[in-house]
C-alpha cells in the first residue's frame, strides 16, 4: 500500500507562490508604478524635465524651511569676517533637539520687538546667567570675571566697546554684539529698551556655519577659542 501523505486541496491552495507567481506579480507592480509617472509627465507640461524640475525647487524648498537657509549679509556690523553682501548658510538645526547657542558663535535671529522689524546677525557674547561687563583695566570685555580676548574677529582699530555696561543675561536670552563694534547695532544700544538689549534663545533662526557667496570668500565659521576658558556662570556667582 502506498502510505506517502497526499496532498489535499488545502494543502496546495495554501502553498506559497512559486518563483514564477511572485515575479510576475512584483513585474506588474512596477509596470503599474511606471505608467502613473507616464500619465503624470503628460500631463505636466514639458514632460521629465519640467517633473524633475519641480521635484529639485521642492527639494530646496524643504531644505532651506528645516535644514540650511541662505542669509545676505546686509551691512558692515560684522566685519572683518562678514562683509557686506556676503551669503551665509544658516544652520537651522544647529540649537534643535536640545542644544544651545554658545559664546562665539555667530547667530542670525528676528529681532522684532527687540531690535527692528528685520533679522540680524550677531555675535554671542553672554548665555543665561552669563555677568558680561566693559570693561577690565586694559579695555576688554570680561565674561564671568574672564577678560576675553577678541583680537582674532573684531575689527582692526576697533575698541571692544565704546559703551560701559554691566549685565546679567537672563536665563532663556543671550547678549549679542557686532564684530565690528563701532559700526554696529547691538545688545549695547538697546539697554533701556524692552528687553534690555538681550535676544530670546526663542527667536534665534540658527547658526551661520559656512560663507557660502561669493567663491572666493568661501569659508567655514568656526567658534573663536577665546571663549573657551571662561568659566560657567554658576562658577562665576557660586
Amino acid at each position: 500500500m502506498d502510505t506517502e501523505a497526499q496532498p489535499t486541496e488545502r494543502d496546495r491552495s495554501s502553498r506559497p507562490l512559486d518563483a514564477e507567481d511572485t515575479s510576475d506579480t512584483t513585474g506588474q507592480e512596477e509596470r503599474s508604478r511606471f505608467a502613473l509617472v507616464s500619465r503624470i509627465t503628460e500631463w505636466v507640461p514639458g514632460g521629465w524635465i519640467s517633473v524633475s524640475a519641480l521635484v529639485f525647487l521642492l527639494f530646496l524648498v524643504l531644505i532651506t524651511r528645516f535644514v540650511l537657509q541662505p542669509f545676505e549679509i546686509p551691512s558692515g556690523s560684522m566685519e572683518r569676517g562678514l562683509r557686506i553682501g556676503d551669503r551665509v548658510l544658516v544652520n537651522k538645526l544647529a540649537y534643535r533637539f536640545g542644544a544651545e547657542p554658545q559664546r562665539g558663535d555667530v547667530v542670525v535671529f528676528d529681532g522684532t520687538g527687540y531690535f527692528g522689524d528685520a533679522d540680524y546677525v550677531k555675535r554671542v557674547v553672554g548665555v543665561g546667567g552669563d555677568h558680561v561687563v566693559c570693561c577690565d583695566k586694559e579695555g576688554r570685555i570680561q565674561v564671568n570675571g574672564w577678560s576675553v580676548d577678541e583680537s582674532t574677529f573684531l575689527y582692526p582699530g576697533d575698541r571692544p566697546s565704546a559703551v560701559r555696561f554691566d549685565v546679567v543675561v537672563p536665563d532663556g536670552a543671550l547678549f549679542v554684539l557686532g564684530d565690528h563694534r563701532s559700526d554696529s547695532s547691538d545688545s549695547r544700544d538697546h539697554l533701556g529698551s524692552p528687553g534690555g538689549g538681550m535676544i530670546p534663545v526663542r527667536d534665534v533662526i540658527g547658526r551661520a556655519d559656512w560663507i557660502a557667496w561669493p567663491l572666493g570668500h568661501l569659508t567655514r565659521l568656526h567658534r573663536p577659542g577665546a571663549y573657551a576658558r571662561v568659566p560657567a556662570a554658576e562658577s562665576a556667582h557660586g
